[in-house]
């Protein structure tokens, strides 16, 4: 990797010249966050049931004593052999957080729509403690636009990230927010694609190390990512697209 080599003093005088920029994308970021919280909120007057640990929960109950609620929709459909290796890199970070976020009255839920009996082995087999329910059978994901039928991706585009776009599974990352009051439960925000990148630590970590994400040559961006246990070994193909994980009938773990 070539790269400019310069006097130190001619390092301090670019660095400084970077902090200025990074202290405004901060201030623009904080800014940003502000508007975000002034989105209005919609009334979620539909009734979901979810299966987890304790059984049938509804969205109420997924709030856990608590005034807010993030749901992180994770893809993992039904009879999959497990789970998005994307979504398991970004949840790799979630046990960290998850103390810290309920001392500010706020709960983390991870949702998938396959039966809970495949997340829960999944769960076990990753290692993770936060909690994960299902919402198989329910409407759910497709009323949060992050898992698409047959009928709909047999036309070739999906309805994601508010628009029209094609999408290699069936199943899409995003991330909803909720909040509880005496009015009743309402929808504050989503977000899907790009808009989780900020919640990966270990991308904030690379994107200050030296030679970043580097990702560039690579066909798509993550497809060296790969579930935790799975690294051993592991060659990465630049040239190779996402694929949605395999029936469990048909893959080997």
């Amino acid at each position: 990797m070539k790269h400019n080599i310069v006097s130190q003093d001619q390092w301090l005088a670019a660095r400084k010249a970077l902090l200025a920029k990074e202290k405004a994308f901060t201030k623009a970021r904080d800014a940003l966050s502000a508007e975000r919280r002034q989105l209005p909120w919609e009334k979620l007057d539909k009734s979901y049931v979810f299966e987890g640990p304790e059984g049938k929960e509804t969205v109420a109950d997924l709030f856990g004593g608590r005034s807010q609620l993030i749901v992180y929709h994770f893809m993992l459909g039904p009879g999959w052999a497990q789970g998005c290796p994307s979504c398991s890199y970004l949840a790799d970070h979630f046990d960290g957080a998850n103390i810290h976020l309920a001392q500010r009255d706020v709960t983390l839920v991870v949702v998938s729509r396959a039966p809970y009996a495949e997340i829960a082995a999944y769960q076990n087999r990753m290692g993770w403690k936060f909690k994960r329910v299902s919402s198989y059978g329910g409407d759910f994901n497709h009323d949060f636009h992050v898992s698409f039928t047959p009928e709909q991706r047999a036309g070739g585009k999906v309805e994601y990230n508010y628009g029209l776009g094609e999408f290699p599974s069936e199943e899409a990352p995003g991330l909803s927010t909720f909040i509880r009051n005496e009015g009743g439960i309402f929808h504050a925000y989503s977000t899907y694609a790009r808009g989780l990148d900020i919640l990966i630590g270990a991308y904030n970590f690379l994107d200050m190390a030296p030679k970043g994400r580097d990702e560039d040559g690579l066909a798509w961006s993550m497809a060296w990512v790969r579930h935790h246990d799975r690294y051993d070994g592991a060659v990465v193909d630049p040239k190779a697209t996402y694929e949605q994980p395999k029936p469990a009938a048909s893959c080997c773990n």
